[in-house]
């Protein structure tokens, strides 16, 4: 085997199982590892090919039959809020956001215990410990932040692991204080974003998946204007006028 072929990815697929976002159905992931000297080009290349990180993998979905994971970004400097966004600024205008590198700590796990413990108590992360919470953190080899959101007091209310891209933020995971919900912390934090890739210069929020028929991910259609992967590339998305509710 060449030095070439040494460095290119290796891509493997998962078996199937239940999908967790349309009843009923089976999913299957395509993924490989994002390690070693190209890892940062890696993940560059693949989240613009529709990959998402964890830790250091990137995947993306592999479905039989089946294409309604759809992969969204926000153009940031096209982007306007509504009138209920504007409002949620305001309500959160007593929170602010700070970079910092990506170091778990007791605060932190504390936060992301009461999210899941409230939110997501029978998900797949329900069983998460301290450690697989560091490991969730700081197992990067790529370029990641962490987003504290906290209080004038100094109190973390939320926080959101983020990718800085050659061309964007890639908002990783997101989790807040269960006390904060109706401060709608979800749309606050992807607001927050958007004006942070407009002062750094970039053009894009990447936020995962978009899935048709999934009520936990109509909240992404709310922030328009925005680009939608397709078997064309990336193409802006038309109006959608289905319900929409914040999912944090």
């Amino acid at each position: 085997m060449s030095e070439h072929e040494r460095n290119l990815p290796q891509f493997y697929i998962t078996p199937p199982q239940s999908c967790p976002y349309l009843a009923g159905r089976l999913e299957r992931k395509v993924f490989t590892h994002l390690v070693g000297d190209q890892a940062v080009w890696l993940n560059n290349t693949l989240t613009h090919g529709g990959f998402r990180r964890s830790q250091n993998i990137a995947y993306r979905p592999a479905c039989e039959k089946c294409s309604a994971c759809v992969s969204v970004r926000v153009r940031a400097h096209d982007f306007r809020p509504s009138r209920s966004q504007r409002r949620v600024w305001k309500t959160n205008r007593d929170i602010t956001g700070v970079e910092c590198d990506p170091i778990p700590g007791p605060e932190h796990y504390s936060v992301f215990r009461g999210y899941i413990d409230s939110r997501h108590a029978g998900g797949g992360m329900a069983d998460m410990t301290v450690l697989d919470f560091a490991a969730m953190v700081e197992d990067s080899s790529v370029d990641t932040r962490l987003v504290e959101y906290r209080t004038r007091a100094g109190n973390l209310m939320a926080v959101t692991l983020t990718d800085i891209l050659e061309d964007g933020l890639s908002m990783i995971y997101s989790f807040f204080e269960p006390d904060m919900f109706a401060r709608s912390p979800g749309t606050f934090m992807i607001l927050d974003h958007i004006e942070r890739a407009r002062k750094m210069g970039l053009a894009y929020v990447y936020l995962g998946y978009w899935v048709n028929g999934s009520r936990k991910m109509e909240y992404k259609n709310r922030f328009r204007p925005q680009e939608h992967l397709s078997v064309d590339g990336w193409r802006v998305a038309g109006a959608h006028h289905g319900a929409s509710s914040d999912a944090g």
